[in-house]
């Protein structure tokens, strides 16, 4: 049986959600992952120190737990913590002096365009340079990145690419700030990573995988459908080339976004796809097929730690070539693949 080591994973975008939800399913990322980016968009939003830190506070709590040994979906308290939530503010346009008061607690900051997703009715309406100019010049003066959900409102397969003008003017205007393309799903977005030395990217694992076709080509699959939807297998091909080759601006982010399974399959259905406890299985299956297992540590650890100069957790998970049957459900949030067989399995965590 092959296995396969990984020293410190990151996910470097991770929703957690909150209440009872986040004490679900936490635990799924904190037993296999030594730190994540935490997404801010709750409702209310994380916008100020005193939401900040009790969000932080319950996410300590809900991760001081982990997986018992029998892969149930069980829980077991323990008295110690391996995994670092690296938390972001929703972006609006902060004053220089609250930046200055808060930069020690946040990792980053995240901007999401007003409506085009989950939870983000209170972004950015416009992006007007001199109205955001005090915060990003605040942000690049005090090294806080700026992460970025880059879509229009235009025509859904188009948002993205559209999104390239605005992600070139920031670029262009401030040029000492680190800006991360989130989540980024087409080879527009591959092709501006080399143009700018301040652009970087976040990738997921169903990106890697899945195009629009397996969201809609036949029978509607509620729980591939995402924010950035799935675009097309040239788009996915690029996505693939700089992940498997482990391109040093790319990084690991599962944008895993849970939902219960009634706002997944109804209308008006929930965009989000669960990865958390199967994204590290998945990208050895994905690595090992292309033959570059090689190249993984870096793809969900090591860019990461040299572009934001991160010193994770200490955690080391070995994966074995063994099949593994993805559950029907994780306490009711379906994940993606439920009820099929993937090629590796998590053998340990120390």
């Amino acid at each position: 049986m092959r296995t396969h080591t990984l020293i410190m994973p990151l996910d470097m975008h991770l929703h957690l959600r909150d209440g009872a939800m986040l004490e679900a399913i936490a635990p799924l990322s904190s037993y296999s992952f030594s730190g994540a980016v935490i997404m801010p968009n709750l409702v209310p939003p994380i916008t100020n120190k005193q939401s900040l830190e009790a969000y932080k506070s319950r996410i300590r709590s809900a991760t001081n737990r982990r997986i018992n040994d029998d892969d149930s979906d069980e829980f077991e308290l323990m008295d110690m913590d391996y995994f670092e939530p690296l938390m972001t503010l929703f972006y609006q346009n902060y004053s220089r002096e609250f930046l200055e008061d808060i930069c020690d607690d946040i990792f980053a900051i995240k901007l999401y365009p007003a409506g085009i997703t989950t939870n983000s009715d209170g972004g950015v309406e416009s992006f007007e340079i001199e109205q955001m100019r005090e915060t990003l010049e605040a942000m690049s003066e005090l090294s806080i990145p700026l992460l970025v959900h880059g879509e229009s409102d235009g025509f859904v397969m188009d948002r993205e690419a559209e999104f390239m003008s605005i992600y070139e003017m920031l670029a262009l205007s401030f040029p000492d700030l680190k800006i991360v393309m989130e989540h980024i799903t087409t080879k527009a977005a591959v092709q501006m990573l080399d143009r700018y030395k301040n652009l970087y990217a976040t990738i997921t694992v169903h990106h890697l995988l899945i195009t629009l076709d397996d969201v809609a080509g036949a029978a509607l699959q509620p729980h591939l459908f995402c924010k950035p939807i799935a675009k097309r297998p040239e788009d996915r091909e690029a996505l693939r080339e700089v992940a498997l080759n482990a391109h040093p601006k790319v990084m690991f982010g599962s944008d895993s976004a849970p939902h219960p399974q009634h706002a997944k399959e109804s209308c008006g259905c929930a965009a989000g796809v669960f990865t958390a406890p199967i994204a590290l299985q998945l990208l050895c299956e994905i690595f090992d097929s292309e033959d570059k297992l090689d190249n993984l540590q870096a793809f969900v650890s090591d860019n990461a730690q040299s572009i934001h100069g991160l010193c994770p957790e200490f955690k080391e998970v070995t994966l074995k070539q063994e099949p593994f049957k993805v559950p029907e459900s994780y306490s009711l949030v379906v994940p993606m693949y439920a009820n099929r067989s993937i090629a590796w399995s998590i053998e340990d965590v120390l």
